[in-house]
């Protein structure tokens, strides 16, 4: 159910990905580690990237790809920026009264922040699950359909079918298929937050945004979202902020370390401190800061 990218304007094409694939060879992290890091295209690049609220820049500087179905993690101290930067890949932050970006973030070569692109068009192709689970105040079924009608699908059968395979790919479906008409808000929190997951992927996004899609939940809809997250990368492009280190180790392919440095002013700017495979970032970062952070020595 991958997402073949089209316009993110009306003139300009972006051409489909060509998947380049290679399989590089790990050791891993041991019993539960995430999967093996993946050579493979960046559907996303991030260059030189700052984030201002007004005159107050919040982040500075982040380069950094986001790799063709793999699923990338962004850990750090709380005020790091990290949310910031996962906002700024599908122009949430555009909502917030006087924020801006500078440097580039392309997608497929195209950038999102160029004058002619459409921001409804790039939250098409790059969806987002939110901390808190926010079903809408419908059915289930309702829910999911929201989006494909607002895409212009009005035959119901075709409805059905999207609702079907989109609560199916987000391993729900047995779970509700005898309840479709009644209210997303009735299922219990991991419930809710698979739910949500589903309306993400019906639209049939490339790249899926989590913003600490766990961090509400009890360890065991923990562990029944951390395993959906395996299963949706082999469809699609995913970017998780999490608190949990162990969460990112088990669940990523790769990993970017933030933090907070402060100038010469006394400002505090998110910094993207390092960026790697998942293995190395755990077993033997490249920077003194990752390695205080990773084994609790400062953050």
């Amino acid at each position: 159910m991958t997402a073949t990218p089209d316009s993110l304007t009306h003139e300009v094409k972006v051409s489909t990905m060509t998947d380049k694939t290679s399989v590089r060879p790990t050791a891993g992290l041991g019993a539960g580690a995430g999967p093996a890091a993946v050579e493979a295209e960046a559907v996303m690049q991030l260059e030189d990237v700052s984030v201002f609220y007004g005159d107050f820049e919040a982040v500075r500087g982040v380069s950094l790809p986001i790799r063709h179905n793999q699923i990338t993690a962004m850990i750090g101290p709380s005020g790091c920026g990290k949310s910031t930067v996962l906002r700024a890949l599908n122009r949430m932050n555009d909502l917030v009264t006087g924020a801006r970006v500078s440097g580039r973030i392309t997608y497929h070569g195209q950038d999102i922040y160029g004058s002619a692109v459409d921001p409804i068009q790039v939250r098409r192709h790059i969806g987002m699950v939110f901390q808190k689970p926010n079903p809408f105040p419908k059915s289930i079924y309702d829910n999911i359909a929201y989006g494909p009608r607002l895409n212009g699908v009005k035959r119901r059968s075709e409805l059905d079918s999207i609702v079907e395979e989109a609560l199916t790919g987000a391993a729900l479906w047995d779970e509700v298929k005898d309840k479709l008409k009644t209210s997303g808000l009735a299922l219990s929190g991991g419930q809710q937050q698979r739910l949500c997951i589903a309306r993400t992927i019906a639209v049939n996004p490339e790249v899926i945004l989590m913003d600490e899609p766990c961090s509400a939940l009890d360890p065991i809809a923990t562990g029944k979202i951390e395993e959906l997250m395996f299963h949706l990368a082999e469809n699609y492009t995913i970017v998780i902020v999490t608190h949990n280190m162990q969460q990112a180790a088990r669940v990523s392919h790769y990993t970017s370390f933030f933090t907070a440095e402060v100038d010469d002013a006394g400002v505090r700017h998110g910094r993207l401190v390092e960026f790697d495979d998942t293995q190395k970032i755990f077993t033997n970062p490249g920077e003194q800061r990752t390695e205080d952070y990773i084994t609790g020595r400062f953050g």
